[in-house]
């Protein structure tokens, strides 16, 4: 059961996004059927799971108004993300995260992002939720284009401290070597990605993952604060614990 505010958020995307269509869209020929283009250009009309989700994360050239297309599919995109029934996120650069959103008129920007961070709030609040949570961040904070709002709301929680866990298992193979995480951030910088990303664990982490039992991962999250060479020189590398 998905919380109040991810219920509202979804309730404001159905309401500014409804109807909308991209009405002179003619796709990429070579990819889609007519009949499937067809439905970007027909508002109050369901689309297909196996094509949403194809056009969701299908690159932009392929289309003559991406924004427009995005806009025509949010409705079912959203809620297909909240509920699970997207075959897979993380996999791909989702379409929200290659438009300009945030130039939309105000009302349709200001329910994207609320959306995006309800949905994440209510991941970090689900024991199993549908898709691995440190799918969902990348989603997130590609759509977002930033990660702060996403960090700042990985408080402590006993929900979220086990998906602590999960994250930091993946991001830590990446960080301790100062590589970004995230496969699909195309908005440049990745060594601000990388240091927020190291500092946040660093200094928010430790403590969370030596009460979930992850001392490991814990020490290595510290280690994070150190300057490159003094990190590989440090002595847990020659006597880690027995659980790493």
């Amino acid at each position: 059961m998905s919380s109040p505010s991810l219920d509202a958020a979804l309730a404001d995307i159905d309401t500014v996004f409804n109807g909308f269509a991209s009405p002179a869209e003619t796709g990429c020929m070579h990819c889609f059927a007519p009949q499937d283009i067809a439905y970007l250009r027909t508002p109050y009309t369901r689309v297909p799971a196996d094509l949403l989700r194809i056009f969701a994360f299908k690159d932009p050239l392929h289309f003559e108004d991406y924004g427009a297309v995005i806009r025509r599919l949010l409705p079912q995109t959203a809620r297909a993300m909240a509920d699970g029934s997207f075959d897979g996120i993380g996999w791909g650069a989702h379409g929200l995260s290659r438009v300009d959103w945030r130039a939309w008129p105000a009302d349709q920007a200001a329910a994207v992002e609320a959306f995006v961070h309800a949905w994440w709030q209510d991941v970090l609040t689900t024991p199993e939720p549908p898709y691995p949570v440190h799918d969902v961040f990348e989603t997130c904070a590609t759509i977002l284009h930033a990660m702060t709002p996403l960090l700042d709301r990985f408080g402590a929680h006993p929900v979220a401290d086990r998906h602590l866990v999960s994250c930091a298992g993946e991001w830590l193979y990446h960080l301790v070597v100062d590589d970004s995480p995230l496969g699909w951030w195309y908005h440049g910088d990745d060594d601000a990605v990388v240091a927020e990303l190291q500092t946040w664990l660093a200094a928010h982490a430790p403590a969370r993952l030596r009460a979930q039992g992850e001392p490991d991962l814990a020490t290595r999250s510290e280690l994070l604060a150190l300057p490159y060479d003094e990190r590989w020189a440090h002595p847990y590398w020659f006597n880690p614990s027995a659980t790493n």
